[in-house]
């Protein structure tokens, strides 16, 4: 799973618009914006920013849960993480803590 990839959740197709860690569980989750309404947020989970989409389409997921569409698409990006967040691929490149900088879809820090 990869920021801006298309995927499906529970048979709801869907943008990947944030993956690491989270305040309100334990592991690694995807936060995925919903093509349609059905969601549960707009990226804010109790007071925690994550990503920004329109309000009723954020929802988060494990990657198990989610099945691939089709390659990254451009993505909008992610608002600063309420903790160091780990992408899968800065953890392709060992332990990485980003307090004030963000990974782009691209790998790229901004």
């Amino acid at each position: 799973v990869s920021l801006g990839q298309q995927v499906s959740w529970n048979g709801k197709k869907a943008t990947v618009r944030y993956i690491g860690n989270v305040k309100f569980a334990a592991g690694e989750w995807a936060g995925l914006e919903l093509m349609d309404a059905g969601g549960v947020h707009e990226g804010n989970v109790m007071g925690v920013p994550y990503f920004e989409c329109p309000a009723a389409r954020g929802v988060f997921a494990q990657a198990a849960q989610l099945v691939s569409q089709a390659t990254p698409v451009a993505t909008t990006t992610p608002v600063a993480a309420p903790m160091a967040v780990a992408t899968r691929a800065a953890e392709d490149e060992g332990p990485a803590t980003l307090p004030s900088k963000e990974r782009t879809a691209d790998g790229s820090v901004s």
